[in-house]
């Protein structure tokens, strides 16, 4: 089997299986997380910056999510895409993180990539990418050797076509899913080209309790459809195609719920005029 080696370990997430570890339990303790309802969790949406500005609200939602009993495989939705962007798909392998090997769902692979058109990703030829690297330590510690299936989402209408193929695909294979969907929110600064509301506390002001709250909205009330349109319209996440695939998988394999776990922005941990939001949310 070949390996796909991680890029970013021991600069955006430690580089080693103790000091991951160490992180992890840390997060756990971190203040502010809230807890769902005692119910069977489907799926969640994860934030990922590096581990010292998101990493405590995205290991909370992977570890809510792995309550239960173990799912075979974990679907996981990222990339920086535009609309008219191919899909991605890793389809065959192993991904590697300081915690130990994640391997491929190949079946599930293959099944998708005999109805849909991807750009197909290998252990030697990928995209480098934060937005399911940085979660994959995650799920090799809280769901154990389980399967992954990483899938590169536009944030476009056919995405959500895509996601319940997956489902079905899952289902005619006899899997039982867990699905994750990773985005953050708005990008505001100088930093990003991106200030309609000029600097200091008013834009933070309006990021927090306007902008990312739309958005946030609509992943709550499941509705995948406006979460493109609002990323796409209000500029308030960068990967709503992960994030709106995520939740139509979800809605397919019977969750009808949506819980906040946490909002933050990257000024909570480091104080500046650019700033990212984001959101850790179950169903």
């Amino acid at each position: 089997m070949e390996i796909r080696k991680p890029v970013l370990a021991g600069r955006w997430y430690p580089g080693t299986a103790e000091a991951c570890r160490r992180e992890i339990e840390a997060f756990l303790e971190a203040p502010g997380m809230a807890e769902p309802a005692d119910r069977a969790l489907t799926g969640g949406i994860v934030p990922h910056a590096g581990w010292f500005f998101s990493g405590d609200v995205a290991c909370n939602v992977i570890a809510r999510v792995a309550r239960g009993p173990a799912p075979d495989t974990v679907v996981v939705y990222g990339m920086h895409l535009r609309p008219d962007d191919p899909r991605l798909i890793m389809a065959e392998g192993g991904w590697e993180t300081p915690l130990g090997v994640l391997r491929i769902d190949e079946e599930l692979a293959a099944a998708l990539t005999a109805r849909f058109d991807f750009e197909v990703e290998t252990p030697r030829r990928f995209t480098r990418d934060n937005t399911i690297e940085l979660q994959l330590p995650f799920v090799r510690h809280f769901f154990g050797d389980v399967r992954i299936l990483p899938i590169g989402a536009p944030p476009a209408a056919a995405t959500l076509e895509l996601a319940r193929a997956v489902a079905a695909a899952g289902a005619e294979l006899g899997r039982s899913l867990r699905v994750l969907g990773s985005t953050d929110l708005t990008h505001y600064g100088a930093n990003y080209g991106f200030t309609p509301r000029g600097s200091g506390p008013a834009a933070l002001a309006w990021v927090r309790d306007e902008n990312d709250r739309r958005i946030v909205e609509a992943m709550l009330k499941m509705a995948p459809a406006a979460v493109i349109d609002e990323a796409l319209n209000r500029h308030n996440a960068c990967c709503a195609g992960a994030a709106a695939a995520a939740i139509e998988t979800a809605r397919q394999l019977g969750a009808d719920r949506a819980d906040l776990v946490a909002y933050t922005t990257s000024h909570d941990k480091s104080p500046g005029s650019s700033f990212v939001g984001y959101a850790g949310i179950v169903f």
